[in-house]
């Protein structure tokens, strides 16, 4: 299996210092929903993991929230791809979770729901916190300059990040590989 794990927000969607919270707010960067989809449609699975901290601070709902992943995949499907996975932590920072990034457990649900290994996957991020997620794990980072990428790109980064202007970058160079 062809697998990745893409951040959402600041990766496949812009990106809000005050939170994505309605679905009017979901707004996909240029060029993501096709990068998604011929990445798709060339055979990759897609997963998406993402903090969604809204939820336990109390600005959205879980409904709200699944209106935007539907909104996702029917944008995905659209163009003929398909989103496979998608796992999100709904927990506030204070919670101690295990699966809040930097924390590898929604790449380990990942793993137990395809039933894959991780190592060597390639994981798209626009912050730090999603790059050591999916290092934990084994994965392999990129690193997008869209969402907080710009500001990201100047810590220092996991060994082996690879950086890119954005997902259409990255999904360029994956599909030349």
């Amino acid at each position: 299996m062809k697998l990745i794990i893409l951040d959402r927000d600041g990766v496949i969607n812009q990106d809000s210092d005050a939170y994505i919270k309605t679905l009017d707010e979901w707004i996909p960067i240029p060029g993501s929903i096709d990068a998604v989809a011929r990445l798709s449609k060339a055979g990759w699975t897609i997963a998406v993991a993402t903090n969604q901290s809204g939820i336990g601070r109390g600005y959205y709902t879980e409904a709200t929230l699944e209106r935007m992943h539907e909104r996702l995949r029917e944008l995905v499907a659209e163009q003929g791809g398909k989103v496979d996975l998608i796992r999100h932590c709904p927990h506030s920072p204070d919670a101690g979770c295990d699966c809040r990034k930097p924390a590898p457990g929604l790449f380990r649900q990942v793993a137990h729901t395809l039933q894959t290994e991780l190592a060597g996957v390639p994981t798209v991020g626009d912050s730090l916190r999603d790059l050591e997620a999916g290092v934990a794990v084994g994965c392999v980072p990129y690193l997008v300059r869209t969402g907080k990428g710009h500001s990201s790109q100047h810590k220092l980064l996991p060994e082996g990040t690879r950086v890119f202007d954005n997902l259409a970058a990255v999904v360029d160079h994956l599909l030349e590989a």
